[in-house]
């Protein structure tokens, strides 16, 4: 008995449209320029560093892609609804949303230790950020669309001076799941993924070189990540072939955890 195949939840639209959200360097510039090499339309969103989301937009224009730099505290709920205003008013609509915009503490802060500046920085962004982005997604997506959040492996490590961070990015994942189920009927897939110690400005900053060395011998792999091997983890999600991968977080450490 042969069982015919159910039709792609996909939209149905010849170039698919991506925000990344914090794509102006790191594992956001690494995510765009590889979605733009799977044929999206990408929106490089960036808060303060405009030089660089330019960089990246050329970069992808240079190869033959299609790119636009949008700034947008993901902060402000006003401001992302403007993000989503001007992807749809150049592209037509969105696809696809990759909440990569967050911050990290500098270096180990144990809890008793966090001031409130710090635990307002990060709940700001990594939780309220990661909301409002995904409650526009929710509502502006094309049916077939993606959304894929940012956590962390560190949830998994419980590393200690990680506390306020790592409980960021584990609202993150309870969102992901949550949200995975909410839209049921729509064809929309939420998943996250949950990078170990991925080589970047953001993860050196603040950190010893011992502090360095040992985290880069954490993994059986013995080495860092790169931001293209997240980027690829990203592009399967947001592609056809991830189409029935739905409220999962992707840990893609070398095996940290």
């Amino acid at each position: 008995m042969t069982v015919a195949a159910e039709p792609s939840t996909l939209a149905p639209t010849a170039t698919r449209v991506a925000i990344v959200t914090g794509s102006s360097r790191g594992i956001g510039a690494a995510v765009a320029r590889r979605l733009a090499a799977d044929g999206f339309a990408v929106v490089v969103n960036y808060a303060g560093r405009v030089a660089d989301a330019e960089h990246v937009v050329g970069e992808i224009v240079a190869a033959g892609g299609r790119a636009i730099a949008v700034q947008a505290d993901v902060a402000d709920p006003a401001a992302v609804g403007r993000l989503f205003d001007r992807a749809e008013a150049e592209f037509g609509g969105v696809d696809v949303v990759v909440n990569n915009a967050g911050v990290i503490q500098p270096g180990l802060v144990p809890l008793v230790d966090t001031d409130d500046a710090l635990l307002d920085r990060l709940l700001a962004i990594n939780i309220k950020g990661t909301f409002y982005t995904m409650r526009a997604a929710v509502q502006r997506l094309r049916k077939g669309g993606r959304i894929v959040n940012f956590s962390t492996s560190v949830v998994g490590l419980a590393l200690p001076g990680y506390a306020v961070y790592a409980a960021t990015k584990a609202a993150v994942e309870t969102m992901t799941r949550i949200v995975a189920k909410e839209l049921r009927g729509r064809g929309i897939s939420v998943n996250a993924v949950a990078p170990g110690p991925t080589a970047t400005d953001l993860f050196f900053d603040g950190k010893t070189p011992e502090q360095i060395e040992h985290l880069t011998k954490l993994a059986p792999l013995e080495r860092l990540g790169r931001p293209e091997d997240i980027a690829r983890v990203v592009s399967f999600l947001a592609g056809p072939e991830a189409e029935w991968v739905n409220g999962q977080t992707v840990r893609a450490n070398g095996g940290i955890v």
